[in-house]
């Protein structure tokens, strides 16, 4: 049964510390600013406080608030990488659909097209890791599932690697829209990505997580 994935990279708990620390730094130095004032004011005439004593105040204090905004940053940071990964640990060994090259081991490729609205022709043009062109095979332009068997140009069967497909649509012999269908693949690898949660499909291929649309277990 297909399971559509959802995400939260940050975690609402995350999400409330973030907004809750600037609060209480601009307190904190509200409430340091009133004390500094005070102990000013009230200073021995004949024995001032140095000036350099003032600068070491505000140094120190400025270093604590650098640390609390840095402390904060690398919470959020965790709680994105720690959140993200939980969700999508429990993928690994799982097939996902998503818009991908699919390895091709000599079984069956099946493929979710989306062809143009009004079509009346479609191709499915299949291409090699290297991304040239060995395969140009006419279909049915409408969303019924393409089982695509290794077939490539000639009608001989492609070696065993990584292929990707296009479906180019056309409207009175004219290509008016061209798509990549979705294929099912396994999921090897599951990671923080620039930032975002990331499967690796089998043959190499990173996806964002949030690309993926359904997941099946291995058939």
């Amino acid at each position: 049964m297909a399971i559509s994935p959802t995400t939260s990279p940050i975690s609402p708990a995350a999400s409330g510390r973030s907004q809750t620390q600037p609060t209480v730094i601009s307190s904190d130095f509200q409430t340091f600013l009133r004390m500094l004032t005070a102990q000013i004011q009230n200073q021995d005439p004949l024995n001032p406080t140095p000036s350099d004593e003032f600068a070491v105040q505000l140094a120190t204090f400025s270093g604590v608030e650098q640390q609390v905004r840095t402390n904060q940053l690398l919470e959020a940071i965790a709680a994105q990488f720690g959140g993200g990964m939980a969700q999508i640990a429990g993928w690994v060994g799982m097939e996902a659909r998503a818009e991908a090259p699919v390895r091709f081991d000599g079984a069956p490729v099946t493929l979710y097209p989306n062809p143009a609205p009004g079509a009346d022709r479609a191709e499915l043009v299949v291409r090699n890791a290297n991304g040239r062109e060995v395969g140009r095979l006419p279909v049915t332009p409408s969303r019924e599932p393409i089982v695509w068997d290794g077939t490539g140009a000639g009608g001989g069967p492609v070696l065993p690697g990584l292929y990707s497909f296009e479906l180019v649509s056309f409207t009175n012999g004219m290509p008016v829209a061209s798509s990549t269908p979705a294929a099912y693949s396994l999921v090897t690898e599951a990671r923080i990505e620039n930032g975002q949660p990331t499967v690796v499909l089998a043959g190499g291929t990173p996806v964002p997580a949030a690309s993926v649309t359904a997941l099946r277990r291995p058939q």
